[in-house]
């Protein structure tokens, strides 16, 4: 019997299956160290906001551009009450969402979503800079006050779009719309297409998604230029990073010791401080890797040992200054 009224039936067998399967590939630890007990909440006085999960649907009637079917662990209905069942016992009192979907209309289907729970304070939509209709999205969307910047793939063109005005001016106008710019996924190129944009538009907030995943690189032209960029980044204050994807595979298994990747981490405190670093889960994109709370506790733990000043900015206080997202409820922070 699910003594927990907020875990659903479909999301406990599922915790449990990827539990077991994790412990059958013989990782370091069992599940009742990872996972908070039925009808309990992990104890922390440090409320959390999630500043990266993903919403979708995949049965809705016009099924969804991403994930594919192929992706058993993701073809699944991910929205605001399978993500709180999860989310709320680790102390998670709010969430960004960050759109998965090319299509223009999911931005709307994600904000109408998300305005009916409360647990969301903000959405970063998918709009492309550089085109025609990019102005009259940004303000047709923009009129919801839990729309709170875009996500674009720099480094795809190797920097060719930088040099286009046009693009430029609409990262303009966002950062005059005080939104942000979310970037995915993190490479040299990517990197150094932040540098030159926080040089071109000074004011633009700007996120780098889930860093800790990308590995240093090893050839020397490509370890030089992945070099000059954080040498860089370390002196832009609009830059943010999130400290996600941190879970990693290694001989086909996937560590659970902090210690494997504390050296990493280590690495992006040390460019961005503890001003500069974001909580993102990646919700459900994670369990590609593991179950939610597997990456929830390794940062947790990092932050700890960080000491409490440190661990509230990455868990809440730096979410609010980048993203200024809107409060819903009694339960989330203000500054």
């Amino acid at each position: 019997m699910i003594k927990n009224p907020d875990i659903s039936r479909r999301q406990f067998l599922g915790t449990v299956a990827l539990a077991g399967a994790a412990l059958q590939a013989g990782l370091d630890h069992t599940w009742a160290d990872i996972l908070p007990a039925p009808g309990k909440t992990v104890a922390t006085d440090i409320p959390v906001i999630d500043s990266h999960i993903h919403l979708y649907d995949p049965f809705r009637p016009q099924g969804v551009p991403w994930p594919p079917k192929t992706n058993k662990a993701l073809y699944k209905t991910s929205l605001p009450a399978q993500y709180r069942s999860i989310a709320r016992p680790l102390g998670v009192v709010g969430a960004i969402e960050v759109e998965c979907s090319s299509w223009l209309e999911d931005n709307q289907w994600v904000l109408d979503v998300a305005a009916k729970d409360d647990i969301m304070v903000g959405t970063i939509g998918n709009l492309v800079p550089g085109t025609p209709e990019f102005r009259a999205n940004l303000d047709r969307f923009r009129q919801n006050p839990l729309f709170r910047g875009i996500r674009y793939g720099l480094g795809r063109q190797s920097g060719k779009e930088l040099d286009r005005p046009e693009f430029i001016a609409d990262l303009k106008a966002l950062a005059e719309a005080d939104l942000v710019l979310d970037t995915a996924n993190p490479s040299v190129s990517l990197l150094a297409d932040v540098v030159r944009i926080s040089e071109l538009v000074p004011q633009l907030r700007i996120v780098i998604d889930h860093l800790p995943q990308m590995i240093p690189p090893t050839e020397p032209a490509l370890r030089a230029t992945y070099d000059a960029s954080l040498k860089a980044l370390r002196e832009r204050p609009q830059v943010y990073v999130k400290v996600s994807e941190v879970l990693r595979r290694s001989n086909g298994q996937i560590p659970t010791d902090l210690d494997y990747y504390r050296p990493r981490l280590d690495e992006i405190m040390d460019v961005f401080g503890s001003d500069r670093v974001l909580y993102g889960s990646d919700w459900p994109n994670s369990d590609n890797w593991l179950p939610f709370a597997a990456g929830f506790k390794l940062v947790q733990e990092y932050f700890k040992g960080q000491g409490r000043a440190a661990a509230e900015k990455y868990f809440w206080r730096n979410s609010i200054k980048c993203y200024k997202w809107v409060k819903r409820n009694d339960r989330q922070p203000s500054l």
